[in-house]
């Protein structure tokens, strides 16, 4: 159960009606929350949303939109997705 608190959280998938929000801890991924859709604020309702979230009795309470840290992950995964998909230059030494 995840403790009482103040959480980053990632909207990871949709199943039906429901979210599954990734909770993060100093970075990391820790546990994972499932709630309605609806639940959600209505900017939040896509994949990778960003919240900010409330945990009360382990079970989520509310939720505020990142739209600037939405927008920055969702930029450094369009930049590492470019760099890898990047074809490296020919070996000249043939």
């Amino acid at each position: 159960m995840i403790p009482d608190g103040t959480y980053t959280a990632t909207v990871d998938r949709f199943e039906d009606d429901l979210a599954v929000l990734l909770i993060e801890e100093n970075g990391q991924d820790i546990d994972q929350l499932v709630v309605d859709r609806s639940e959600l604020p209505w900017r939040a309702r896509k994949q990778n949303a960003v919240l900010t979230v409330t945990v009360a009795e382990g079970e989520y309470e509310n939720g505020t939109y990142e739209p600037e840290e939405t927008d920055a992950r969702t930029n450094a995964a369009q930049s590492r997705f470019d760099r890898l998909s990047r074809r490296p230059p020919p070996d000249d030494d043939s």
